[in-house]
């Protein structure tokens, strides 16, 4: 058994959408993506996905991109990313995967999953570049914080190994710091967090290594070369 976790898939097999704008990277990324997982995960892993799933903007639409995570092996769990516009309520999602007969795949959503003794906790996260103090931001904002705290909470009521946290947007980033989630994770003893979102020249800026006593990694497609990154085995 291994954990592994990966990011931005943007996968588009029924809705075509180029990804031509974030660089050559993206040349072939789905074959990438299927090649690389199918080398590194046995069917008994888990893979955490960090957002950015399918640019389908329904279930229906997005289908065929559930369909061949479907195909691939291991368990995957899914958090919301910004462009997962097919995104519904848990009790909908779920019911359109029994109704393909789609056993591999779930949701991290105000709750936490485990692989062994480690908890997996996360949400989507709220982005860098929003005004804070905007009352729509806000409330989208503190709406995050809820879901995070409620699968902290989850995790560290089981007193695990180890909680790790994924969100979709990063909390660091350049000379940004957004406090509420990295006070958060320090209060539930998070040492490590992976998140995505940043793709071509805002790589850059992205922040990894420790700080704040966190280790901090982006995973996003582009950034590790569409390959699941190892965290656990």
């Amino acid at each position: 058994m291994a954990l592994f976790t990966l990011a931005d898939l943007h996968l588009s097999t029924a809705v075509p959408k180029s990804m031509d704008i974030f660089g050559g990277r993206w040349q072939g990324y789905t074959e990438k993506i299927v090649k690389n997982w199918r080398a590194l995960i046995a069917p008994e892993d888990t893979v955490v996905l960090g957002g950015d799933i399918s640019w389908g903007i329904s279930l229906s639409e997005a289908r065929t991109d559930f369909e061949l995570l479907e195909s691939l092996p291991g368990r995957k769990l899914i958090l919301k990313g910004n462009h997962d516009l097919w995104w519904e309520t848990a009790a909908k999602m779920h019911r359109f995967l029994e109704e393909h007969g789609m056993q591999s795949i779930d949701f991290l959503h105000n709750n936490c999953f485990f692989y062994e003794n480690t908890a997996l906790c996360g949400t989507r996260g709220w982005p860098f570049e929003q005004d804070f103090a905007d009352p729509h931001n806000e409330k989208i904002f503190r709406r995050e914080l809820m879901r995070l705290e409620a699968s902290l909470r989850q995790g560290a009521a089981a007193a695990p190994e180890e909680i790790v946290c994924f969100l979709h947007y990063p909390p660091l980033y350049a000379s940004f710091r957004c406090e509420a989630i990295v006070s958060m994770l320090q209060k539930y003893g998070v040492r490590r967090c992976f998140y995505g979102h940043l793709h071509s020249e805002s790589l850059r800026y992205a922040v990894e290594g420790v700080y704040d006593g966190i280790e901090w990694r982006l995973v996003s497609g582009d950034h590790v070369d569409f390959t699941p990154v190892l965290l656990k085995k």
